[in-house]
């Protein structure tokens, strides 16, 4: 009697102790799944304005000036060149700052009450590392998200993390990081990366 009590103990014991494995296996998935849903609220400084860098292509008209209404690339140093004005910084400026440069290049004894509009006609590339099928540098469509980028780069690795990322941005001249939900815009410039998942 005691030997089948015991043997009874003994496996009850077996099956507590895998159900109580199973009971923190369980719980340490919610809870990873509860934060991994968490909102993710992302630094206002990251929302500053688009501002312009190499590998961006200017569409520069000043009215009533043909021959100087053109496309214009920004070079490796940042700047754009001009006939009559030569170069000029295009690097960390908007659109519009860089619409005033030109008009006070202009009004500086080359064309009297110049009147300039300038928008990008082809931005710079994005990049996608991390845990995607096809890794490396993609042309930037407009409407961009962290999904549809991880789409043009072949989709998500069996491994990936799939609701976040951890995008870097030109802010200001630094490169900022945050960690952004998969439909957060993806901007020229940006570099997303995908994070491994642990299991």
């Amino acid at each position: 009697m005691a030997r089948h009590y015991c043997i009874a103990f003994k496996n009850w014991g077996r099956g507590f102790f895998m159900y109580a494995r199973l009971a923190v296996v369980l719980l340490s998935l919610l809870i990873s799944a509860c934060a991994s849903r968490q909102a993710i609220t992302v630094d206002p400084a990251f929302e500053a304005p688009y501002t312009l860098d190499a590998g961006d292509r200017l569409r520069v008209v000043v009215f009533g000036q043909a021959s100087l209404s053109n496309t214009y690339a920004v070079d490796a140093s940042g700047k754009i060149a001009m006939p009559l004005v030569g170069m000029i910084e295009a690097r960390g400026r908007t659109t519009s700052e860089m619409q005033k440069a030109i008009q006070a290049k202009l009004s500086q004894g080359f064309v009297r009450d110049p009147n300039v509009a300038v928008e990008v006609e082809t931005y710079r590339p994005f990049f996608v590392l991390g845990e995607v099928t096809n890794a490396g540098q993609f042309p930037y469509v407009a409407n961009l998200t962290v999904e549809t980028a991880v789409a043009i780069a072949g989709g998500y690795s069996p491994r990936a993390v799939r609701d976040s990322a951890r995008l870097s941005r030109n802010v200001d001249g630094q490169i900022v990081t945050a960690t952004v939900p998969s439909t957060y815009p993806v901007r020229p410039g940006d570099t997303v990366n995908i994070q491994e998942r642990w299991f």
